[in-house]
C-alpha cells in the first residue's frame, strides 16, 4: 500500500492543490484525470520522487519499486537496444560483478583464519544464493518478449537506439520499466507514440501482469480498458471514483448538479437570513434571532460549484470543391530500401468522400503509402491523385516542424494570404489562442498547443483530401472529440493513420492494414475489424 499524505503544492503565490491526500492499493489501476493545469503531471512527479511538494510525504512500504515513464524522455544513446533494455536488470548485474569481485578478493587474500576473511566468505554465499536463484529466469528472453511485444523487430535488436525516433525510445524505456515489475507504474501519456497493436499487447499487460497502476491519458479507449478507479485533481482538491473513465464522467455529473443544487439552496438561505437581519436589525424582540443568524452567516462554509472546462478547439473545415470519382488509386505499387521490402505490389482505390483508416504495427508501411501518395518518394508501380485533388496533409511531426523563433501570430501571418490576414486573430481564437496567447513564440508551447497551430495551417486552404499521420498526438479529450466532429461533416475524402481507437470509431468506414509486406483492405469499421483481430494480435504479440 502506498500513500499520499496532505500534499500541496505552492508557486508563485499561486496553490496549484492542498491538502491532497489517497492511498494506492495493489492492483488498483488508477485514471488521474484533470483539465490541463490541474497538476495531474506534479503530482505523477511526486508520487514518483521526482518532485517534492512543499508539504505532506508520500510513504511507500520497504523495498517497493516505483517505475515512472514521463511524457518527455532525455536519453542517452550509447547502446544497442537490446543492451538499453536489458538495464532493467541493472541490479542482477550489479549483483554479478559484486559477488566476481569479492572473490578475486578472496584469492588475493591470506588471512584466511581472520573474521574478514569469514565476512567476505559469508557475503559472498548469502549473494550467491539470491543470485543463483534468479539466474534460473531467462532474462534474454523477456526482454525479446518484451522488445516484440511493443513493437520491435528481432532484427532491430542490435541496432544503436540512436537510430531510431523518439516515439521508438519512448518504447524501450516503457520495456525496461514492464520488465522491472515493480509495484506500482506511472504513466504519463503513454499511447501518443505506440501504435493500435501495441496499445493493446499494452493494455493486456498492465490489466492481467501489473500491480498498481496510475495513468494520465487523452486515449478515452485506453483507459477505460484498463481502469478501475478514477482519482479526479479539479480546483486543488481530488474526487475519488472506483469506476473507469466513461463511468467517472456520469457520475461527475451527478455530483454538479447536487452542488449547483446545494449551492442554489444556501444563496437562498444566505438572502433569506440577510433579508431577514436586514428588517429587524434594531428591534428588541428579535435581537437574540438576529445575532443567531449573524454568527451562523460569519461561520458558513460557501459551496463551491466544481468549474467546467468551457474552453474548447471549435473547428470546421472550409467547404471543399469537388474532386474526381476517385481521389487516390495505386496498382501494384512497390517500395524498399536497399534489401528491406517495406510492400509489394500493393493497389487500393479510395473513393471521393470515404473515410479510410490505414493501420499495422510501426514500421510496416503506413507513412510510406502516405509519402508515396503525396510523391514525396520514389516507388514502383503506379500512384496516383485523382482529378481536381487538392490535398491538405498533417505529417505525424507536422508540430516539430513549426518554426520555434516565431509567435503564435507570426506562424500564421507569414501563410496567409488575402482577405484571411484580416481574420488571423478571429481564426486563432478558434483555435483557443486568445489574448496574450498569439504573441507567444512556438518554442514554449505545449505539445497540444503546437499541435493545435499545426492544424490552422491545414485549414487556411479548401482541400478535398485530407491525409492525416497521428492528428491526436497530444491534443486533450475535448479537443479529440471536436476534431472528430470537424471531419465526421467534412465532405471531402480523408485517409487517416492513428493508433487512437476511439477517435477512429464511427469516422473509418474503411480499413486498410498493412501487414507483412501487403496492403489488405477490409470493407468493415475500425471495431469490426479490431474485434476480429483482437486475439489473434496478442497472442501474435506475446
Amino acid at each position: 500500500m502506498i500513500s499520499a499524505d496532505s500534499l500541496a503544492v505552492e508557486f508563485s503565490g499561486k496553490t496549484l492543490f492542498k491538502d491532497i491526500s489517497f492511498v494506492i492499493n495493489e492492483n488498483d489501476k488508477i485514471a488521474l484525470m484533470g483539465k490541463n493545469g490541474a497538476g495531474k503531471s506534479t503530482l505523477m512527479k511526486i508520487l514518483a520522487g521526482v518532485n517534492k511538494p512543499n508539504r505532506g510525504k508520500v510513504s511507500l512500504p520497504p523495498n517497493a519499486v516505483i517505475a515512472y515513464l514521463p511524457q518527455h524522455l532525455l536519453t542517452e544513446d550509447n547502446c544497442t537496444v537490446f543492451e538499453e533494455t536489458f538495464k532493467a536488470f541493472s541490479k542482477f548485474t550489479e549483483m554479478q560483478v559484486e559477488i566476481d569481485r569479492l572473490n578475486k578478493e578472496l584469492e588475493t587474500r591470506t588471512d584466511y583464519e581472520s573474521q574478514a576473511y569469514m565476512d567476505i566468505i559469508n557475503k559472498v554465499t548469502d549473494l550467491g544464493e539470491i543470485f543463483y536463484s534468479l539466474e534460473e529466469t531467462n532474462y534474454d528472453a523477456q526482454v525479446e518478449k518484451t522488445l516484440i511485444g511493443l513493437g520491435f523487430k528481432r532484427g532491430d535488436f542490435e541496432r544503436p537506439t540512436n537510430e531510431f525516433s523518439g516515439g521508438w525510445r519512448m518504447r524501450i524505456e516503457l520495456a525496461k520499466i514492464l520488465l522491472q515489475k515493480p509495484d506500482l507504474i506511472l504513466l504519463d501519456e503513454p499511447t501518443n507514440h505506440i501504435d493500435i497493436e501495441s496499445v493493446i499487447w499494452l493494455e493486456d499487460f498492465l490489466v492481467n501482469k501489473a500491480k498498481a497502476v496510475v495513468v494520465i491519458s487523452h486515449d478515452k479507449a485506453f483507459i477505460d480498458n484498463i481502469t478501475n478507479r478514477t482519482v479526479e485533481l479539479t480546483m486543488g482538491r481530488i474526487y475519488d471514483y472506483k469506476a473507469n473513465y466513461s463511468h467517472y464522467l456520469q457520475l461527475r455529473e451527478d455530483r454538479r448538479a447536487s452542488q449547483v443544487k446545494a449551492y442554489k439552496e444556501q444563496q437562498k438561505f444566505i438572502a433569506d437570513s440577510e433579508k431577514f437581519i436586514e428588517r429587524f436589525k434594531g428591534t428588541y424582540s428579535k435581537a437574540n434571532q438576529v445575532n443567531s443568524r449573524e454568527r451562523m452567516l460569519e461561520k458558513l462554509e460557501i459551496i463551491e460549484i466544481d468549474e467546467v472546462d468551457n474552453s474548447a478547439l471549435k473547428l470546421r473545415f472550409p467547404p471543399c470543391t469537388r474532386s474526381g470519382d476517385y481521389p487516390v488509386t495505386a496498382v501494384d505499387l512497390s517500395k524498399s530500401y536497399e534489401d528491406h521490402i517495406v510492400f509489394k505490389n500493393a493497389s487500393l482505390a479510395i473513393k471521393r468522400g470515404e473515410k479510410v483508416s490505414f493501420v499495422g504495427r510501426n514500421g510496416e508501411g503506413k507513412s510510406t503509402m502516405i509519402k508515396a501518395i503525396m510523391g514525396e518518394i520514389d516507388f514502383e508501380g503506379e500512384c496516383k491523385l485523382g482529378h481536381k485533388v487538392e490535398v491538405g496533409y498533417f505529417a505525424q511531426n507536422q508540430a516539430s516542424l513549426l518554426d520555434q523563433d516565431l509567435t503564435v501570430f507570426e506562424t500564421v501571418d507569414n501563410i496567409a494570404k488575402g482577405d484571411v490576414r484580416t481574420q488571423i486573430k478571429n481564426i486563432l481564437g478558434r483555435f483557443m489562442f486568445s489574448g496574450d496567447d498569439i504573441d507567444k513564440k512556438v518554442s514554449v508551447l505545449s505539445g497540444g498547443e503546437k499541435t493545435r497551430l499545426a492544424m490552422v495551417k491545414l485549414l487556411l486552404e479548401p482541400v478535398n483530401l485530407l491525409i492525416l499521420d497521428e492528428p491526436t498526438n497530444h491534443l486533450d479529450i475535448k479537443s479529440k472529440d471536436v476534431l472528430k466532429e470537424a471531419l465526421l461533416d467534412f465532405d471531402g475524402t480523408i485517409i487517416l493513420v492513428s493508433h487512437d481507437r476511439a477517435f477512429l470509431r464511427g469516422l473509418s468506414e474503411k480499413v486498410f492494414e498493412f501487414k507483412d509486406k501487403r496492403v489488405i483492405e477490409h470493407f468493415e469499421t475500425i471495431d469490426d475489424f479490431l474485434e476480429r483481430n483482437k486475439v489473434e494480435s496478442i497472442e501474435a504479440i506475446g
